[in-house]
């Protein structure tokens, strides 16, 4: 009996957030070892069909980096980076495709369709969804790299995600944006998200990451910041707080925010059913990023 109780707590606990976000948009980007493990890629599942099932709408936008250099790889290529970005010849753009759109996104909307959803894959060159414009060329003091086709987003058209979303429909969506020729750019899948998420106005922007979020000291999880403003966020990425793949989520948030999204958060996504914890509980898990969050203390 104590833990049929403890499940009503539960269920009660989640109410408020059920209502607060019926029929509201929540933009989940989906990376890092959560699509790994197939444990953990199995929870992940399991969470967005059942915020669908309690009338949330919602959207996930994938990475696939690592298996983008592994496929590389087999191919005899290797992977070049600069300034956190791949560098993407026209070979390389045509492996991130081939990986990012025939493979994981497939996967991803079968595991989906598998467990009850209703999922659709896209690619930004779906419906003009993802509009991007080439990086200009790396520069490090003498040092100059040109990325090649590695884009980023100058416009997005969520028309297409209205009418999945409004006929229950779960969108999955691969990072490669259309330029001004009509070629495809490898498009960074925070930035994507970030981007998506501002255009559909989404109450939410998650992004599921491989550490507990946002860290005073990176090597002690005992000092997460909570929660924080854009300023503070701002402030963590010209005080080396913030670096690497870090970086882009917090630049993601920002986007987010200025356009009008209400929280951001970046979660730990090796754990299970993060997702839940963050969305449905008082508590939540992780760092949220919002306009009115505070400052990080010193």
């Amino acid at each position: 009996m104590q833990r049929l109780a403890e499940r009503a707590g539960i269920l009660i606990e989640a109410l408020p957030y059920i209502k607060r976000y019926f029929g509201r948009t929540m933009i989940i980007k989906y990376g890092g070892n959560a699509m790994v493990s197939e444990e953990l890629k199995q929870a992940v599942i399991e969470d967005i069909i059942l915020m669908r099932y309690v009338g949330m709408n919602p959207i996930l936008v994938h990475g696939g980096g690592p298996e983008i250099s592994n496929t590389m790889k087999k191919m005899g290529k290797e992977a070049e980076f600069a300034g956190g970005l791949r560098v993407t010849d026209k070979a390389t753009m045509e492996i991130a495709q081939m990986v990012l759109v025939g493979k994981i996104n497939t996967e991803i909307v079968s595991l989906i369709n598998k467990h009850g959803g209703q999922a659709v894959g896209l690619s930004g060159k779906d419906g003009n969804l993802i509009q991007a414009c080439k990086v200009p060329p790396y520069r490090n003091g003498d040092l100059s790299v040109d990325m090649g086709y590695v884009g980023e987003v100058t416009k997005v058209d969520p028309s297409i995600l209205v009418t999945l979303t409004e006929q229950g429909y779960i969108p999955v969506i691969s990072p490669v944006g259309i330029g001004s020729e009509g070629e495809s750019l490898n498009i960074n899948a925070d930035h994507a998200a970030g981007a998506v998420a501002a255009a559909l106005s989404a109450a939410k922007l998650i992004l599921l990451t491989d550490i507990e979020g946002i860290m005073r000291d990176k090597k002690d999880s005992s000092t997460l910041v909570s929660t924080l403003n854009i300023a503070a966020a701002r402030k963590a990425v010209t005080e080396g707080m913030v670096d690497k793949g870090m970086i882009p989520k917090v630049e993601a948030c920002i986007t987010a925010l200025e356009a009008g999204v209400e929280r951001t958060h970046i979660i730990d996504g090796r754990i299970q059913h993060s997702l839940l914890m963050e969305i449905f509980t008082d508590r939540g898990i992780g760092t949220m990023i919002t306009e009115e969050g505070v400052e990080i203390a010193g």
